[in-house]
């Protein structure tokens, strides 16, 4: 990495020489590069995993009956008079 830094720092010295218009063009040319770069490393990353079936081993989801009873008996009480 201490080999690139000459460079590195090259480029930035002569960018930092640049008319602003041309700073812009040469900030929206890298850009475009990076952004070619990572949806390119995006597409070599491995697919996801599908969460179909991934609380399969909590059982099986309560029925519109059960939720409609447990919230009758949660709000059954409310507002209560003793507060």
């Amino acid at each position: 990495m201490n080999r690139n830094a000459p460079v590195f720092e090259q480029v930035i010295a002569q960018a930092l020489h640049l008319p602003p218009i041309q700073k812009v063009q040469l900030v929206e040319k890298l850009m475009e590069a990076l952004e070619k770069e990572l949806a390119a490393s995006v597409k070599q990353a491995q697919p996801r995993r599908s969460l179909y079936g991934v609380l399969a081993d909590l059982g099986p989801a309560p029925s519109a009956e059960e939720i409609d009873e447990t919230r009758h008996e949660m709000w059954e009480n409310f507002p209560r008079q003793d507060i």
